[in-house]
């Protein structure tokens, strides 16, 4: 079934060609200025591994990866879900060194996605990876390599209404910080997504602390798999989004575990036979470096800034026939 929202009044700032020259601008502009502020190289990354890698991500461990046959090498692979462990193997193999980090482009494919008007079946996110030292596995650490990613988002956003007069979005840059539990207690009759609406439409720009454990009232505030964020030193970026009156979420963030903290993960989920595979025993005889990396989703940040109301106008896709039925009616344009 269809979850697409139509916003009252709605019409694209820019036609087909300006939104794609506004597409290729921003992408250009933000990578570059990320890479700035956090020290980054960009590296090729692999578009899927195999299955007993272990270096796909297991998300919320409920989506089932896009897997095929190799005849020639006899084995199966997967497309990536993201490249969370793989960013962290390939610090260690292309010798970068604390402060040093690397950027790619990630594009996955999530079957199970249920679709509406940010969540699409195509990802498409720059991730990145940098590795730290043991002193700089902090909730400040975390908050203040937020501060840079958002600030590298707006100036991308003042730079793309310079160069499009169209474009009228203006993003927050004073970013709030608070944890999934101090939410909890600040909203406790309202679920997860309410609570991040709240709080974002609050303070327009947020960081959301210390996803993926139980809080006071049983249940986490968000999934998260066991074996790549440190569930005490992680986070989501939230944007408020006047268009569609709702938080979106831009950035999925963490600092790694470490050997501790991945043993400790590993038993809450009941999956501790995962430290068998290459990934996670290399991890736990300390042979990968200490790390702190995330997601940053393209085709939302895009939309966030263009002002648009659907991914589908900044990305091509597959969609239901009542999505595009609704989205022609209404005159939102899916590429």
């Amino acid at each position: 079934m269809s979850k697409l929202f139509i916003p009252r009044g709605y019409k694209s700032s820019l036609d087909l060609y300006r939104t794609q020259k506004a597409i290729s601008f921003i992408k250009q502009t933000f990578q570059a200025t990320l890479s700035e502020r956090l020290n980054l190289r960009r590296v090729s990354a692999p578009l899927f591994v195999t299955e007993e890698s272990g270096l796909n991500d297991n998300l919320n461990g409920t989506e089932r990866p896009v897997s095929f046959d190799i005849p020639d090498v006899g084995k199966c692979g997967q497309v990536v879900h993201s490249l969370a462990k793989w960013k962290r193997l390939a610090l260690k193999e292309y010798n970068f060194y604390e402060g040093n980090g690397l950027y790619t482009d990630m594009n996955a494919i999530r079957r199970d996605e249920e679709l509406d008007n940010t969540h699409s079946i195509y990802v498409d996110q720059w991730d990145w990876e940098r590795v730290i030292t043991d002193g700089e596995r902090t909730l400040a650490y975390l908050k203040s390599t937020a501060t840079d990613i958002v600030n590298a988002i707006c100036d991308t956003s003042d730079a793309l209404r310079e160069h499009f007069t169209e474009i009228s979005v203006r993003l927050n840059r004073d970013m709030y910080a608070i944890t999934s539990e101090e939410l909890l207690q600040r909203y406790p009759t309202l679920s997860p997504k309410e609570r991040e609406n709240e709080i974002t439409r609050e303070y327009g720009t947020v960081l959301i602390m210390q996803i993926g454990g139980v809080l006071s009232d049983g249940k986490p505030h968000d999934g998260r798999a066991p074996d790549y964020d440190d569930w005490e030193l992680n986070g989501d970026i939230m944007f408020w989004d006047e268009v569609l009156g709702s938080a979106l979420e831009i950035s999925s963030m963490g600092i790694r575990v470490n050997a501790e903290s991945m043993r400790r993960q590993l038993e809450i989920r009941g999956c501790t036979e995962r430290a068998e595979l290459p990934f996670h025993s290399a991890l736990l005889r300390g042979e990968l470096p200490l790390t702190v990396g995330g997601g940053i989703g393209q085709s939302r940040l895009c939309m966030l800034m263009m002002g648009c109301a659907h991914i589908g106008e900044v990305q091509s896709s597959i969609w239901d026939e009542e999505t595009v039925r609704g989205c022609g009616a209404a005159g939102i344009r899916l590429l």
